[in-house]
């Protein structure tokens, strides 16, 4: 067998593969996709952290919270706990 023989039928397998794999990716169904971002959390925790509570007060009213006094000052209060700075302004 000659060069241009073995690299014809190199081309040919490669092409096959290529196709195979095109064919079998096309026809998968796609994986239904979760929109849950996260669980929440479980109720009737007694010793709950007020700053967590406020906290999640905050999540559940979304861009909201962004006018909310409270959520700011638990934002500034959760900030300074956890980086141990004071944010500027």
């Amino acid at each position: 067998m000659d060069g241009k023989t073995l690299a014809r039928i190199g081309a040919i397998v490669f092409v096959a593969v290529a196709i195979t794999a095109t064919v079998l990716e096309v026809t998968r169904e796609p994986k239904p996709q979760s929109n849950a971002i996260s669980a929440p959390a479980p109720a009737g925790l007694s010793n709950d952290d007020p700053a967590r509570t406020e906290l999640r007060r905050c999540q559940q009213l979304g861009e909201a919270a962004t006018r909310d006094r409270d959520c700011l000052a638990a934002w500034s209060e959760n900030r300074q706990r956890f980086l141990g700075t004071e944010t500027e302004r």
